[in-house]
């Protein structure tokens, strides 16, 4: 797994889902939980980003659906 750190705008683009959007998710448990990178700052692990899209696909695509 890609352990590089992603900020959330790249998050942005990645998913295409608003800032509000994936707060909203995290406070769900239903997005990859950011890593505090400063006093006012997080990132996302790269990979953990990776992989939650690639569920999504899997997800639409009916992939290990019973």
């Amino acid at each position: 797994m890609n352990k590089r750190l992603i900020r959330l705008s790249e998050v942005q683009k990645r998913t295409g889902y608003s800032k509000a959007w994936i707060y909203k998710m995290l406070s769900g448990n239903r997005f990859p939980k950011p890593v505090k990178i400063g006093a006012r700052s997080i990132a996302f692990v790269e990979g953990e980003i990776d992989a939650w899209i690639n569920e999504r696909i899997a997800e639409r695509d009916g992939v290990g659906a019973n």
